[in-house]
């Protein structure tokens, strides 16, 4: 099984809010999750990032492969950093 690190997205028409969780990559964009590890608000000035390292890099060292937009808010926040520190 191939699993993901993605966003899903929830809210409103125009009023975009995604939630960062770990997902079968078969599974549709919106469908069935494995576990939330965090939340993104790209409407709030600025973006608002809330995400749960832990659980992140847990999923991570399992395997678990981020998208390329979790991969740039997890650079952002410095998650990517600390996994290849840990790799090493």
């Amino acid at each position: 099984m191939a699993v993901r690190i993605r966003l899903k997205r929830m809210g409103s028409k125009r009023n975009p809010f995604y939630r960062i969780v770990v997902a079968d990559s078969r599974s549709p964009r919106d469908g069935r999750n494995i576990e939330q590890v965090g939340t993104y608000n790209p409407v709030s000035n600025p973006a608002e990032i809330k995400i749960d390292e832990e659980k992140a890099l847990d999923w991570m060292k399992k395997g678990a492969k981020p998208s390329d937009t979790v991969r740039n808010l997890f650079s952002q926040q410095g998650i990517m950093k600390k996994f290849h520190e840990q790799k090493n």
